[in-house]
C-alpha cells in the first residue's frame, strides 16, 4: 500500500480550485458581456476557460436530472427518493407521480468502478418511459466512516439480495459491466433458497462472466501481476478531512488515470475539437463534449477488499465459470436457477468486455429452459454504446423491454398504455456503417449526438 500517493494527489488538486475558479469566473463574464465574448478573441478565450475549468475531477456524484418522462406520449413528472438505505448504498427510486400507471419494476445495478451510478443517466432515461425503475446508488467509500466496518465482494451480493427484496417479488434486474457476476450470484444464492422474491428476469450486458474468453487488453492487464502487486502499488488511504479518513480505497483517480493512457489520443483530440467548436462558434458540439467529461471525470473510490477480491476471484482466478466462487462460505451454483429469465448482451466493438464474455452466462445457468434464454450482440457498438446511445434505445432496449414484459409474473402489472412490444425476433438488425468517420459525419449532421463522442471512445467507459 502507498499510504502517500492519495494525500498528494489531494494536495495538488487543492492547489489548482483557484486557477480553475478563476477560469470558471472569466468564462462567465465573457458570456455575459458578448460585445467581447462573440468575438473571434472572445470565444478563443472562452474555449481555452473551458478546457482549464474543466481539467480537474469532482468527487461528488452529478445529479441524474430527470425532472419529467413521457409516458405513452403525456409527460409526467420524476421524482427521485431513497426506498432503502445503507452506509454504503442508497437504492433510489425514479418515482412517477401518476401511481395509477403500473409497470414492472427494475433495479438497474450500476457499476461500483470508478464512476457514479449517474453514468447509467441515459440508460435510465431511456427505461422509465415503460418501467418502475429502481437504481443502485453507491455512495464514494472516502465519505463512508471507518465505522461502518468492510465492503467487499460479499457485501456487494447481500445488498443486491436486499434490495430484491424491497423492491418485492417478480422484480427485473438489469446488471451493467462488472456488477453482472454479482448479480447472477445474488440470483443463484436466491434460487437455491427458493426465496420468494427470486427475480423474474435479469439481463446481463457487456459482463466479465468469464474472462478466459477474448481476452482483452484490460483482462491481461489484470493478470499480468500477482495480486500482492495490486496490493502494493495501486492501494491508498483516504486522507484526513474526508469521513472517510485511514479507509483503504483503489482511489478513482488511479483507474481513471489507467483508462485515459489506454486512450490518450482520443481523449486530446476530443479536447482539442471541444475547444476549435467553442472557438469557432458552434456551442452544439461543444457543449456535448463538455457533458460526456463532465460526468467522465466524476470519479469515486472503491474500497481496497472489493476491488482485490474482484480481480482475484474475476480476473485471475475465473471463480465463477469454474464454479468455484463462493459468498460468505457459500458456493454459487448458476444451475439453481430455474425460473428467472436470462437475457446477455455484448457489443460487437467491446474491448472492455469482449464478446463471448458475457455469453457464458448462458452456459453456466444450464437448468435454464431454452424459451427463458435469449442473447444479443450488437454490431457496431463498443462498451459505452452497449447501454448509451442510439443503438441502445433502437436496437437494444426494444429487445430488453420486451423480455421483462414477456417474463412478467403479473399481466395486471403491465401498462396497457405502453408501446406496442415487438418479439425479439422481429426486430431487425441496425445496418452497419462502413467506416467510423460515416459514422461521426451522420451523427454530426444531427447536431451533436452524444453517441458520436462516446462511441470512439467506448474503452474510456468504466468496467
Amino acid at each position: 500500500m502507498n499510504p502517500f500517493a492519495y494525500a498528494g494527489y489531494q494536495a495538488w488538486s487543492d492547489s489548482m480550485l483557484p486557477i480553475r475558479h478563476a477560469a470558471a469566473l472569466v468564462e462567465g463574464a465573457l458570456r455575459v458581456w458578448t460585445e467581447i465574448g462573440a468575438t473571434p478573441q472572445g470565444r478563443g478565450l472562452t474555449a481555452i476557460c473551458e478546457l482549464i475549468e474543466l481539467s480537474g475531477l469532482t468527487h461528488t456524484r452529478p445529479a441524474f436530472d430527470i425532472a419529467e418522462v413521457n409516458v405513452d406520449g403525456k409527460p409526467m413528472r420524476v421524482v427521485e427518493e431513497v426506498a432503502a438505505r445503507t452506509a454504503f448504498c442508497d437504492l433510489l427510486h425514479f418515482r412517477k407521480d401518476d401511481v395509477s400507471v403500473a409497470q414492472p419494476r427494475v433495479l438497474v445495478i450500476a457499476p461500483m468502478s470508478g464512476h457514479f451510478a449517474t453514468l447509467l443517466r441515459g440508460t435510465v432515461r431511456t427505461m422509465l418511459a415503460d418501467h418502475d425503475v429502481y437504481i443502485t446508488d453507491w455512495r464514494n467509500p472516502r465519505d463512508v466512516s471507518l465505522m461502518h466496518g468492510r465492503f467487499g465482494f460479499d457485501e456487494y451480493v447481500h445488498h443486491l439480495i436486499d434490495f430484491i427484496e424491497t423492491i418485492g417479488p417478480g422484480t427485473h434486474l438489469l446488471a451493467v459491466c462488472q456488477p453482472t457476476v454479482a448479480a447472477l450470484s445474488a440470483v443463484a444464492l436466491m434460487a437455491e433458497d427458493r426465496h420468494p422474491a427470486e427475480p423474474a428476469s435479469m439481463t446481463l450486458m457487456a459482463g466479465p462472466i468469464d474472462t478466459r474468453v477474448n481476452p482483452t487488453r484490460v483482462n491481461e492487464l489484470a493478470k499480468s501481476k500477482p495480486i500482492e502487486w495490486f496490493e502494493r502499488n495501486l492501494i491508498g488511504m483516504v486522507p484526513f478531512g474526508f469521513a472517510g479518513a485511514m479507509r483503504r480505497v483503489y482511489p478513482g483517480f488511479v483507474q481513471l488515470g489507467a483508462f485515459m493512457s489506454m486512450n490518450l489520443p482520443r481523449h486530446l483530440e476530443s479536447f482539442e475539437e471541444m475547444h476549435y467548436q467553442r472557438a469557432k462558434g458552434d456551442p452544439a458540439q461543444a457543449d456535448a463534449i463538455r457533458v460526456f467529461y463532465e460526468e467522465y471525470f466524476a470519479t469515486m473510490d472503491l474500497t481496497a477488499e472489493f476491488y482485490l477480491e474482484t480481480v482475484d476471484t474475476i480476473f485471475q482466478r475465473h471463480a465463477l465459470p469454474l464454479k468455484q466462487l463462493e459468498v460468505r462460505g457459500r458456493k454459487v451454483d448458476p444451475s439453481a436457477i430455474r425460473r428467472t429469465a436470462l437475457f446477455t448482451v455484448e457489443g460487437e466493438r467491446d474491448d472492455i468486455c469482449a464478446v463471448g464474455q458475457t455469453l457464458a452466462a448462458q452456459d453456466l445457468c444450464d437448468k435454464l429452459r431454452p424459451y427463458l434464454k435469449a442473447h444479443h450482440v450488437q454490431t457496431g457498438v463498443g462498451h459505452y454504446g452497449v447501454f448509451n446511445g442510439k443503438r441502445w434505445e433502437r436496437q437494444i432496449y426494444p429487445r430488453i423491454r420486451a423480455l421483462i414484459h414477456d417474463n412478467e409474473p403479473s399481466p395486471a402489472g403491465v401498462n396497457a398504455r405502453a408501446q406496442p412490444l415487438v418479439p425479439l425476433q422481429a426486430i431487425a438488425p441496425l445496418a452497419r456503417e462502413s467506416t467510423v468517420v460515416e459514422e461521426q459525419a451522420q451523427a454530426a449532421q444531427q447536431g451533436g449526438d452524444k453517441q458520436a463522442i462516446a462511441d470512439p471512445d467506448d474503452a474510456h467507459a468504466t468496467e
